[in-house]
């Protein structure tokens, strides 16, 4: 395959959370195509095993919502690869209730995996990338982050969701003068497994039609083309970016 020498990820190490299906698992296909060594961190063993074993690549089990874990995580990956350049934070959930009827512990899982495993694993990587003086993070957010959905109601994740942005911009600051550069990417309507049940209600996804001016949801290699952009040098000048890509539903 070809590919322009700005994307090139040649011999560079990249770590996909979530990376077992939809954008994680097409993001890591992305990234190897452009030469990256790619590792693959997934909560489901099964789906995470098959995802590497289709795409020649490592597979790791972790509970990212451990912050030991994600520690042990990061010393393994030093001790096998030596070194992480590229980390995709892009493990979350999705949760659909009343705010009245959240329970705290439906809250608490979201805000778990959706920000805290997502600092944990800035934090625990960007170490690393602090010491080689050069990486690139990019964090998964939402469209959610920055407008509240309807007519689903979703409190907890649009919050998680505004969460990573903020948490982007401020690590992108602190460190950008050390090499490292931290951006965000929010997607709208992403055809995956985490939207497909919800697509399945006609009215609810009608709606999200009418609302999308572009008419249709995104498929995930729309946003595994933008990882490997801001994993590249081709995103040189970019940190504490959020890159919004939506089919226009932000801009109504």
């Amino acid at each position: 395959m070809s590919y322009s020498p700005l994307t090139s990820l040649d011999d560079r190490v990249a770590i996909v959370t979530g990376g077992a299906r939809g954008i994680g698992l097409e993001s890591a296909k992305a990234l190897r195509e452009n030469g990256a060594k790619v590792v693959i961190v997934d909560i489901n063993a099964e789906a995470g095993e098959k995802a590497a074993k289709d795409l020649g690549v490592d597979f790791v089990e972790t509970d990212l919502t451990r912050s030991d874990a994600v520690t042990k995580l990061a010393g393994d990956i030093r001790s096998k690869h030596g070194r992480i350049d590229i980390a995709f934070n892009n493990a979350g959930i999705a949760f659909h209730v009343p705010s009245e009827e959240c329970t705290d512990e439906d809250w608490h899982r979201v805000i778990d995996i959706n920000l805290h495993a997502v600092f944990y694993c800035c934090r625990e990587f960007g170490k690393m990338m602090l010491e080689q003086g050069k990486g690139s993070i990019i964090n998964t957010a939402s469209m959610s982050g920055i407008i509240s959905n309807t007519p689903q109601p979703q409190s907890a994740y649009n919050a998680s969701k505004a969460a990573v942005i903020m948490l982007t911009k401020s690590l992108a600051g602190e460190w950008a003068k050390r090499g490292v550069r931290v951006n965000s990417i929010s997607p709208g309507y992403i055809g995956t497994e985490m939207t497909r049940l919800a697509m399945s209600n006609q009215d609810l996804y009608a709606n999200w039609l009418k609302l999308t001016p572009m008419g249709r949801v995104g498929e995930p290699r729309e946003i595994a083309s933008v990882v490997v952009f801001l994993a590249s040098d081709a995103s040189s000048y970019f940190t504490g970016s959020n890159l919004v890509v939506d089919g226009g539903y932000t801009c109504w």
